[in-house]
């Protein structure tokens, strides 16, 4: 029975999804709409990636000092640890479920609420493709900025680790800056980018389905709401494992 209702909701989805990525009907319509959702979910999450970042930052170097404090490894290793835990992981896939929970919400509430109040039909009725009309924007808006709230995340997670360096004196900031620039691998940097493009698409995409397809009042759009940033969350660590298996093998 469950896995007759999960194939049931992939076709469902795919069949979504082909609604979704057709010619907008005005490309003028669709960049204004475009414009608009980059300014509403992507730049409207700056600060809680930035906050999130600096305190990721400087609680991984607190770590790892408290970790490496053997003689047998050099200072500089807290550096060098932080840089790798915020390039290869937190930057990416941690901030990436946390943007699911806001995101995502937002996203499968606004459309479901749009769905129960019968505007979506209403677009129906007067010849516009409604899944185009509302979710193509939202997906490239997502897909589009995404990589650039991971890059503000990468940069801010650094400073928060100088700044906890800094104030607390737990290593010296010179130490370091030399950590966080020994051994580096540009890879890394990419290989976060790569995977923050696939994450947008499925925070973007699986929240929309959920607040397109839901049934019934309030309660059921709270539900689609929850059931997005659920199973969103499921699919990027989903996707993780197996994008790290691929990008770094």
């Amino acid at each position: 029975m469950v896995l007759t209702h999960s194939l049931s909701s992939l076709g469902e989805y795919v069949l979504f999804l082909g609604k979704v990525f057709a010619v907008p009907d005005k490309l003028k319509v669709f960049f204004r709409r475009y414009i608009d959702e980059i300014s509403k979910l992507g730049i409207d999450s700056i600060p809680l990636d930035v906050i999130i970042s600096i305190f990721i930052g400087a609680v991984c170097t607190i770590q790892m000092e408290l970790n490496t404090s053997s003689p047998l490894l050099p200072r500089y290793s807290v550096g060098l640890a932080t840089r790798e835990i915020i390039l290869l992981e937190f930057s990416s896939s941690i901030l990436c479920l946390i943007l699911a929970g806001k995101i995502g919400s937002n996203i499968a509430s606004e459309i479901g609420t749009m769905r129960v109040t019968e505007q979506i039909d209403a677009l129906e009725i007067m010849g516009v493709n409604s899944a185009n009309f509302l979710v193509l924007p939202k997906i490239m808006a997502l897909v589009t900025f995404i990589p650039v709230l991971v890059i503000f995340s990468m940069c801010t997670g650094l400073f928060g680790g100088y700044l906890v360096a800094e104030v607390t004196g737990i290593i010296s900031t010179s130490t370091y800056i030399y950590g966080i620039q020994s051994l580096f691998t540009e890879w890394y940097v990419w290989y976060a980018i790569i995977k923050s493009f696939v994450f947008a698409f499925l925070i973007s995409s699986i929240a929309s389905y959920f607040g397109y397809t839901v049934k019934g009042g309030s309660l059921e759009v709270g539900k689609a709401s929850t059931d997005a940033v659920v199973t969103s969350s499921i699919f990027i660590l989903l996707f993780d494992v197996i994008l790290t298996k691929v990008l770094l093998q």
